[in-house]
């Protein structure tokens, strides 16, 4: 499966993880989510916990006694505690090729105003596609998401 890079520029960080990670569950998968900012984490856990019950979004903060049992754990820490099937990383969070060849899914959420989150995400599909892994970019520019390019 290709790493799934989409580009924010329509929808918040919150809407378009809250959706992906609704999916996910429903497929019966674990999801580590990697961030590279703790306090972007604390806000991401506190709106995930806002949805109404039949959204019930079951996940946890890395750090407590129960992160091998989180469906859904949220972590700035390498490798994959919560042994999932899927990976989310966030914030220019890292990835390595052998996660995306191992995993069911892996997407990768950043910033499409931001320039340094353009650039970190331009660097990491270099990174990933020299390393031998497949990648699609997914962009939401026109209203819908759209795939844009495909290596």
């Amino acid at each position: 499966m290709p790493a799934l890079f989409y580009q924010l520029t329509r929808s918040t960080l919150e809407q378009t993880a809250e959706t992906i990670l609704q999916r996910a569950l429903k497929q019966g998968w674990r999801v580590t989510l990697r961030g590279s900012d703790v306090g972007v984490l604390a806000r991401l856990d506190a709106a995930l916990w806002v949805g109404d019950e039949a959204g019930f979004l079951p996940h946890g903060l890395a750090g407590g006694p129960h992160d091998a049992d989180q469906p859904v754990l949220l972590t700035t820490g390498p490798g994959l505690p919560n042994d999932p099937q899927a990976l989310m990383a966030i914030g220019g969070a890292p990835v390595e090729a052998g996660e995306v060849a191992a995993l069911s899914r892996v997407w990768i959420l950043f910033d499409g105003v931001d320039p340094v989150s353009l650039g970190a995400a331009r660097a990491q599909w270099r990174e990933l596609t020299a390393a031998g892994a497949s990648a699609q970019y997914w962009s939401e520019e026109g209203g819908g998401w759209e795939k844009k390019a495909e290596r």
